[in-house]
Order: C-alpha cells, then sequence, then structure tokens
C-alpha cells in the first residue's frame, strides 16, 4: 500500500502526465495547421527528416520515423513525385539509394517552418515575461527526454 505522501505523488505525476500529453498534442495539431497543405504530416516528418539527417537510404529513414519500410517507401514515392526529394546511388553501392531533399523541398520546408515559428512567436507574446522564461527552461527539458528516447546522452 502507497503512503499519503506517495500516493500525492504517484497522483500529481499521473496528472503531469495527463496534462503535458495533452498540451503537447494540442500545439502539435495546432503547428500542422500552420502546414501549406501541399503534403501530409508523415510526408513533411519525413521530409524534415532527411533534410535534418542528410541523404539517408530508405531503411534508415524507416527506422528514424518509426514507420515500416513499405509505409516510407510510399511516402517517399509521393515526396519524389512531388519533387521534393531525389533519390540518388549510395556511396559505395551502387545497389542500393539514398533519398536527399530537392531545392523544392527545401523552399516547401523553409515555408513551413517560417509560418510555423511565426504562429508560435505570435502566441508566445501573449505570455508576460516569467512564462516565457519557464517555456525557454522547459524547452530545454523536453529536448532531453527526447535525446535519452533517441540514445544519444
Amino acid at each position: 500500500m502507497l503512503s499519503n505522501s506517495s500516493a500525492t505523488s504517484a497522483h500529481l505525476d499521473r496528472e503531469l502526465v495527463v496534462r503535458l500529453r495533452l498540451a503537447v498534442m494540442r500545439l502539435a495539431r495546432r503547428l500542422r495547421q500552420q502546414t501549406e497543405g501541399e503534403i501530409t504530416a508523415s510526408q513533411l516528418s519525413a521530409l524534415s527528416s532527411v533534410d535534418r539527417l542528410g541523404p539517408l537510404s530508405l531503411g534508415a529513414l524507416a527506422a528514424v520515423e518509426r514507420v515500416r519500410p513499405p509505409t516510407l517507401t510510399r511516402v517517399v514515392g509521393h515526396l519524389e513525385a512531388a519533387g521534393l526529394v531525389v533519390r540518388r546511388p549510395a556511396p559505395g553501392d551502387r545497389r542500393s539509394t539514398e533519398v536527399q531533399v530537392s531545392p523544392a523541398g527545401r523552399k516547401l520546408l523553409d515555408r513551413s517552418r517560417t509560418r510555423k515559428d511565426a504562429y508560435l512567436a505570435e502566441r508566445l507574446t501573449t505570455l508576460d515575461p516569467a512564462e516565457v522564461e519557464v517555456l525557454r527552461r522547459a524547452a530545454g527539458v523536453l529536448e532531453r527526454l527526447l535525446e535519452a528516447e533517441d540514445g544519444r546522452p
């Protein structure tokens, strides 16, 4: 049986988990709504990963995106058809291909990021400086949570 302080701590942790999950999901949804609508959220995520990590094999990209290779193949096919990525032979292994962001893909990412950043900046102007500072510290904590999951120190 949990002591009273342990029960209270568990309740607060559960409450924090629920509140964070809902807030992060709602913020992510609002940011997704700032996208031009040219591509899906999955396609935008894959395009962003290729941009961030450089040319990637489809297998590596599937692992990064945490989707099955057939799903990723469809996503990349749509991106390629839209001219947002290009495939090229992998260095050292001509049987394998890598995907890299095209100039059109980079432009789309830049527009998308600019729009999302503007949305978030506008929302931050509604907060007082102390709240902005709390979010500044929270951003670092959230980054560490994600890095720990990704296996980075």
